[in-house]
């Protein structure tokens, strides 16, 4: 009988595992069966530039994976039973249960807006490709209200957050549609986490682009057509953008793996479940800790690594092979600011921004070359397929063992590993 592995959702780190494990295991020994509850792959980096009214490619899971041999389900997951070793779906025709031997937990995070009364009501957010389009449609009607390319004359657009995704949100929507009126709402400083010198270039790119910027302003309301600010200001809003936090779905909570507060998987150093050594997680879904001791945080860069670390974990223990000890690391941002300009700026080991940073239409043209470079990269997985696949073992390993920081990890010799580097990462948001 084949060794049943399951991927749970065709992101960037699900798809990129899901690909790399067929392209290196024997269909002889192993089927492998993907996820997903949309029949396309989701450039989520890329959802602000879609609601701001953008074309962005969305190729098809079945062309992606056309000639690998893996199993396309498109369904959405409703439960995690890992004590039988079953995933409940739900799709057209009813949905079902699922077996398996391996499990790759990769179904990343979602907006949220937390306890902000009515803001799911009324609030757009650019976590999900639908989700964008709705707002992409709003943004369309607001524009047709009033005369295209003079400034402020049409809608007003509010955007709560000022994390990465709340930058990019506004900057693209005022830089697309220059006649709405966009407004950022920061809870703290503009740009809090960035140097000096990142935190001077953002200013002057929400100036150049007509944004006005309420700092040091909590929301505690969000209505129809207004935003309700914990000072008591009012803020006119025609589309209420949400980008203040995500969150992931509490199905691995309930379905008994040992998650944290907010519902990550705990993993070990290889991205195994501590608690289920059949279950893996990879990006938004993992609580890693990387190599500074510090957790992952959710972001484009977390995913590559931990969705890196996981394969290599598993084509290990299948195979009774070494296991490569990859980097965990969080060492940049890099953030859009438009088409034209963005920011490329370096962090340390305490997640600090360092003082040089790189900007202007130089760090746009790095930003879209690691978008497509991830694009591509996840498009392609067939691409440097060997010619000889690696076979099970006659009895792979389940059994938890702790892993090595910086080596290999031998689950034949675990007291001598040999040094390693990993190679660059795909990203996601």
């Amino acid at each position: 009988m084949k060794h049943r592995i399951v991927v749970l959702g065709a992101g960037y780190a699900g798809a990129y595992v899901a690909g790399t494990l067929a392209r290196r295991l024997s269909p002889a020994d192993t089927e492998i069966t993907v996820v997903n509850a949309v029949p396309d792959f989701v450039q989520r980096m890329r959802l602000h530039q879609l609601a701001a009214g953008q074309d962005i490619e969305a190729p098809q899971l079945a062309d992606v994976f056309a000639g690998t041999g893996i199993r396309l389900r498109v369904a959405r997951v409703t439960a995690v039973d890992p004590e039988r070793r079953f995933v409940a779906v739900a799709d057209a025709d009813g949905g079902g249960e699922l077996g398996y031997d391996t499990l790759l937990y990769a179904l990343g995070s979602h907006g949220t807006v937390r306890a902000v009364p009515d803001a799911a009501e009324h609030a757009f957010d650019v976590a999900a490709r639908p989700s964008a389009l709705r707002l992409r449609e709003r943004l369309d009607s607001l524009d047709s209200l009033g005369r295209r390319g003079r400034r402020g004359e049409g809608g007003r657009v509010v955007v709560v957050g000022d994390g990465l995704t709340g930058i990019e949100t506004a900057t693209e929507i005022a830089e697309s549609r220059p006649g709405l009126s966009v407004a950022l709402v920061a809870r703290g400083e503009l740009g809090a986490r960035l140097s000096a010198g990142a935190r001077s270039h953002l200013r002057q790119a929400c100036v150049r682009l007509g944004i006005t910027v309420l700092e040091h302003t909590g929301v505690e309301a969000v209505e129809a057509t207004r935003v309700l600010c914990a000072d008591g200001t009012a803020l006119a809003s025609d589309a209420t953008v949400w980008t203040a936090g995500f969150a992931v779905d509490p199905i691995a909570a309930v379905g008994g793996l040992e998650v944290t507060e907010n519902g990550q998987i705990v993993v070990d150093r290889t991205m195994r479940s501590v608690s289920h050594p059949n279950v893996y997680a990879v990006g938004d879904s993992a609580h890693a800790i990387g190599d500074n001791g510090r957790p992952l945080p959710m972001s484009c860069a977390s995913a590559g690594y931990t969705g890196r670390q996981a394969t290599e974990a598993i084509l290990g223990r299948l195979t009774g092979r070494k296991i490569a000890i990859t980097k965990l690391v969080y060492a940049y941002n890099h953030i859009s600011l438009g088409r034209r300009d963005g920011i490329l700026l370096m962090v340390d080991d305490e997640g600090q921004a360092k003082p040089k940073y790189v900007g202007g239409r130089k760090a746009a043209r790095v930003k879209a070359g690691i978008l497509n470079m991830s694009l591509w990269a996840t498009s392609h997985p067939t691409f440097g397929m060997p010619k000889r696949k690696r076979r099970l073992a006659a009895a792979p390993d389940a059994t938890p063992e702790k892993a090595r920081i910086g080596g290999i990890y031998d689950v034949r010799n675990p007291e001598k590993p040999t040094r390693v580097e990993s190679g660059t990462p795909l990203t996601r948001r």
